[in-house]
């Protein structure tokens, strides 16, 4: 096992980095340059600080590998800055939202869609049972061409909008339950007053099962929702993270497929009725 020195010296380049960071007008000149690539003048006026603010955050971020200049004067990222750029959505995210997981965990999120969670990061908190099944309703009533979701339980008030978008406009709709699923009592009329049956073997709706379902998000093809679990692994429904964003919408169709193909056939004896 490493000893503590080891452990410290590993990390000492990424205290080095994270040293850097912890500058406002650091943060603001990589960011400048990111978008354009600029003359020191340009990064002052452009940010209202001083030429000499400019210069010594400058030369702190060259120093540090962040930055580079040309020949010309001209100030642009390295691969190192442009790479470390990436990745400061994901600490933006969870600081913004630090409260929220004090008292939520991952649950089976895979490290793959950790280490994204960055892309989570424009979206709207939304907190209240009312406010989520009418933004989960837009979901369905705004889709034109899927609807896509994993979630742990089926609110009755959801079953309806969503077989009818399918039956309407030829949505198709395809969603993963786990085995544990609670359903509510009237669930099965329901479905066959809306021809649920018909539509399932017609292929415009597809159903899946997976052991258990902690992470639940439900999708369109222009936005996403997405609800992590309490600390007791259970997903919470009072509070989502929603957005239009592409790359929020990307995460959660990537993770939307991540579980479909390593999903089970779906089994009508595994439900539960509450």
């Amino acid at each position: 096992m490493p000893s503590v020195d080891d452990a410290i010296e590993a990390f000492s380049n990424t205290e080095k980095t994270f040293f850097e960071l912890a500058s406002e007008q650091r943060l603001a000149i990589i960011f400048q340059l990111y978008k354009m690539n600029a003359k020191i003048s340009h990064i002052a006026k452009d940010l209202g600080i001083t030429m000499q603010e400019a210069h010594r955050n400058v030369n702190r971020l060259q120093d540090a590998g962040f930055i580079e200049k040309n020949p010309e004067g001209v100030f642009s990222l390295t691969t190192f800055g442009k790479t470390i750029i990436k990745q400061i959505p994901t600490f933006n995210y969870l600081s913004k939202h630090k409260e929220y997981f004090s008292e939520h965990v991952l649950g089976e999120l895979p490290i793959k869609f950790i280490m994204r969670l960055g892309a989570l990061d424009k979206c709207e908190y939304i907190k209240g049972v009312v406010a989520i099944l009418e933004r989960w309703k837009d979901i369905y009533r705004e889709a034109d061409q899927y609807i896509y979701e994993i979630v742990p339980q089926v609110p009755m008030d959801l079953i309806e909008p969503a077989v009818t978008r399918v039956k309407e406009k030829g949505v198709k709709y395809t969603y993963v339950f786990p085995k544990d699923v609670i359903i509510p009592k009237g669930r099965k009329d329901l479905l066959k007053k809306l021809g649920h049956s018909e539509l399932l073997s017609k292929g415009s709706i597809e159903r899946r099962m997976v052991e258990s379902v902690q992470v639940a998000v439900i999708l369109n093809e222009k936005q996403a929702i997405v609800l992590f679990p309490t600390q007791k692994g259970e997903t919470d429904m009072n509070v989502i993270f929603h957005s239009s964003d592409p790359v929020f919408h990307e995460w959660c169709l990537d993770y939307f497929r991540y579980r479909w193909y390593g999903s089970e056939i779906f089994d009508e004896t595994q439900l539960k009725e509450v």
